[in-house]
């Protein structure tokens, strides 16, 4: 049975927070369109899409993505960066098991005061996917 790995951050296009409901086993957001119809969407159809976001923006950065992770767990040591790297690389394998054990509540709070939230329309479909901005440290070049 897959777990809701967004609850809570995700929205209707009209910026309306989209709860989750169970369907039998399986949970399901549920996004009401203009006439007040509820549209009760798998979980795991707009997690898979978010996690496909995911994996395309951070693929070809693994090796970059390993050193800012073990940085920050305070282990920089070559076994755990080659560890990380290898988590990175085999994203697919994890997705599955991510669906089934879903994130912690506290991740997905610190995600939501972070600014991170998803969009979807009725038809289960992610419309945009918003992320933390870091600030920049300097302002950018106008000659770039």
């Amino acid at each position: 049975m897959t777990q809701p790995l967004f609850e809570g951050l995700v929205y209707d296009e009209d910026g309306n927070p989209v709860e989750v409901r169970r369907v039998g086993n399986e949970p399901c957001y549920v996004v009401y369109d203009a006439w007040g119809m509820a549209y009760h969407i798998p979980t795991a159809q707009v997690d898979r899409q978010v996690l496909e976001f995911f994996r395309q923006i951070t693929q070809g950065h693994e090796e970059e993505l390993a050193k800012a992770t073990a940085r920050f767990i305070g282990q920089e040591d070559p076994f755990t960066l080659a560890i990380l790297q290898t988590q990175f690389r085999n994203w697919e394998q994890h997705m599955e098991e991510l669906l089934q054990i879903g994130l912690p509540e506290d991740a997905r709070y610190l995600l939501g005061m972070m600014g991170f939230h998803v969009i979807i329309n009725h038809h289960g479909e992610v419309v945009s996917i918003h992320l933390p901005q870091r600030e920049m440290e300097e302002p950018p070049d106008p000659e770039l």
